[in-house]
């Protein structure tokens, strides 16, 4: 009996990958537990295995192909029965050490509801023809719809179009054909995908429905530097990194507890702001293939050392790319640090569906006017840190981002307040 193998459900959120590599032929004999395909998601790279014993009889994707769930990755004969779950094995190169799902059934016929056999390029193409592919009549073998029956079905479909009237569509921005870039010199191009092609859909999304407003101020971090020297030393012996973002965490846990409304999701289809009542911030990650945002859990309940400690280890395993699905989601808040790089003020992008994001500069000596006392005043060298929060003014206005960034900059610049409020 013949089977097939669909992309199985990566975790949530997941809805498609890129395939990296095929490490299995035609007419192979493969076991269960077998890695039958290497799938890169935006989250995660992920080994997925046979679900059974048998021989390969087809192969409908290759290296580069974009694949959805559900759609059919493969054929395979003489499958002895499938198991419902196969844990995945973590990829030696920057794996991620998450589980799966891997379904195998016979490859179901044309006029059934679910996944069609066909392949990705085909799927894309019925998407872009706006062709309902379980309408379409399969010709290939096995039932597999092929490129040229999505296309006869859309002829078919827009001469019928043309007689019936036309319904009114909305106005759609009309995006322009590039032009021929190769006419002014030589040109390269370069595939967009895994992570930048993420990225970009995310930001799109969060750009296109967020109403983003942006409040910007400065937090003098002499003492806060002062005290992270004295104590970075014990924390390096321990394997952690006391860096600005980890007191940064802490200091929004202790704003979002003060409003809560900032650690909240719109729901606009029930007309209802959610108010998460746990704490878990997302840190912008800077890797080599792109913005990763891993989420420190709980960050309220942890000390300034666990905070390290932790940290640290997340961050490396994000560029490593060893990170799991389920440590880039549930977070409520995020943290984006250019400092590092030398950036200074930047209005970072809000990270849908959260409703605030923070973004932190490069702390630089500046001259500060300092009051000595009445009528007197004086000029000292302060490490001064620019921060701006970007809010979805949907739910926050301007004069709730100025009392959270009062939070943050009272408590920041005060480390023993910043302790005592761990109490």
């Amino acid at each position: 009996m013949s089977r097939s193998f669909k992309l199985p459900d990566l975790g949530e959120g997941i809805h498609e990958g890129e395939v990296l590599a095929v490490p299995v032929e035609v007419g192979q004999e493969v076991k269960e537990g077998h890695i039958i395909l290497e799938v890169e998601t935006d989250k995660a790279a992920v080994e997925i295995p046979s679900p059974f014993n048998g021989k390969v009889q087809e192969i409908f994707v290759k290296p580069g192909d974009i694949v959805k769930v559900g759609d059919v990755m493969m054929t395979f004969s003489n499958g002895e029965a499938s198991l419902p779950v196969a844990e995945q094995k973590p990829l030696e190169k920057a794996a991620a050490p998450a589980k799966a799902a891997a379904v195998a059934e016979p490859v179901p016929s044309a006029h059934k509801q679910g996944p069609v056999p066909a392949s990705p390029a085909t799927r894309r193409l019925a998407r872009e023809l706006g062709v309902d592919i379980h309408l379409v009549k399969p010709s290939g073998p096995k039932g597999l719809v092929t490129a040229e029956d999505v296309r006869g079905f859309g002829q078919n479909k827009s001469a019928a179009a043309e007689v019936a009237p036309a319904a009114p569509r909305p106005v759609d921005i009309c995006i322009p054909t590039l032009p021929d870039f190769t006419k002014w010199g030589n040109v390269e191009r370069v595939p967009f995908r895994s992570i930048r092609r993420a990225t970009a859909r995310q930001m799109s999304l969060a750009w296109s429905q967020i109403p983003h407003v942006n409040s910007q101020d400065v937090v003098d971090v002499t003492k806060l530097e002062t005290f992270r020297q004295k104590h970075k030393k014990e924390i390096e012996a321990v394997g952690g990194k006391l860096t600005i973002t980890v007191f940064a965490l802490k200091a929004v846990a202790i704003a979002l507890k003060a409003y809560p409304n900032f650690n909240a999701t719109l729901d606009v289809q029930n007309s209802e702001i959610i108010i998460k009542h746990y704490y878990n911030v997302g840190v912008a990650v800077n890797t080599d293939s792109g913005l990763i945002v891993p989420v420190v859990r709980d960050v309220d309940r942890k000390s300034i050392k666990e905070l390290a400690l932790e940290l640290t280890d997340l961050v490396q395993r994000t560029r490593d790319r060893k990170t799991t699905v389920e440590e880039m989601q549930g977070g409520t808040f995020t943290i984006t640090n250019a400092g590092a790089m030398g950036g200074g003020f930047f209005a970072p992008i809000i990270n849908y569906p959260e409703v605030a994001i923070l973004g932190m500069g490069q702390a630089r000596m500046q001259p500060v006017v300092r009051q000595q006392k009445k009528g007197d005043y004086t000029i000292v060298p302060r490490l001064m840190m620019p921060i701006v929060l970007c809010i979805d003014h949907r739910v926050l206005d301007g004069a709730d981002a100025i009392r959270f960034l009062k939070v943050l900059v009272e408590t920041l610049e005060d480390p023993d307040e910043l302790l005592m409020s761990m109490v």
